[in-house]
């Protein structure tokens, strides 16, 4: 059993990274390994919406992470994103890397994997940036893993965030229920359920788009 934890923030050992290594700590006494991937400050292409990448199984831009990240998330039985806030939202970078990251995947390839979102903020964004993060999981099949409280942590440095001994417990707290349920899917011996036949429509009822093509 293995977490994912991927830091979004520009500075490698700084808060989110500490709220991070929180939970990767908590994790091992839980007995659940986990593998920690740094974003870090080099530049990141955004999707492009090509499409390559559902030929050719991969992301054409191959030399910043992102792939590599996916094969690592695909071994992986949860996901933990962490990013620092910026304009009350997650960093370009690591919005850049999940669009490639999940964009790319492979058709269920990620459902039931769990996921959680963690946010480092010196004051106020932190709601926002937490919200657009489960995004991602909620459109992928992946059972969002919650805490005591918002996943969030306070601080200009780490060691404010080790100050912050609320935000500290909900990590701790985030860590325990993460470890419980990969845990209890790994003990689930029972198949996924079949899905639905895929279905791709939009909003435009089909009659009014005759009338308007007539």
């Amino acid at each position: 059993m293995k977490v994912l934890l991927l830091n979004g923030s520009p500075n490698q050992n700084g808060c989110t990274y500490t709220a991070l290594r929180i939970i990767a700590d908590r994790l091992k006494e839980n007995g659940v390994d986990s593998t920690l991937i740094q974003i870090g400050r080099k530049p990141i292409v955004g999707c492009l919406g090509c499409g390559a990448c559902r030929k050719l199984g991969r992301c054409v831009y191959g030399d910043d992470g992102v792939n590599a990240a996916r094969d690592e998330l695909e071994a992986s039985d949860g996901l933990i994103v962490g990013s620092a806030v910026h304009y009350a939202s997650a960093t370009g970078a690591l919005t850049s890397f999940l669009d490639r990251l999940f964009f790319s995947r492979p058709n269920g390839c990620l459902r039931m994997k769990f996921g959680a979102a963690v946010v480092s903020c010196r004051r106020g964004g932190a709601t926002a940036t937490f919200d657009q993060l489960n995004k991602y999981f909620t459109i992928s099949q992946m059972p969002v893993v919650s805490s005591c409280y918002w996943n969030m942590v306070h601080g200009f440095t780490p060691e404010d965030v080790l100050a912050d001994k609320e935000g500290v417990r909900t990590m701790q707290v985030l860590a325990d229920n993460m470890a419980y349920l990969v845990k209890m899917r790994a003990a689930y011996k029972e198949p996924l359920p079949d899905l639905p036949a895929p279905q791709v429509t939009n909003f435009v009822r089909e009659d009014l788009l005759r009338e308007r093509e007539g």
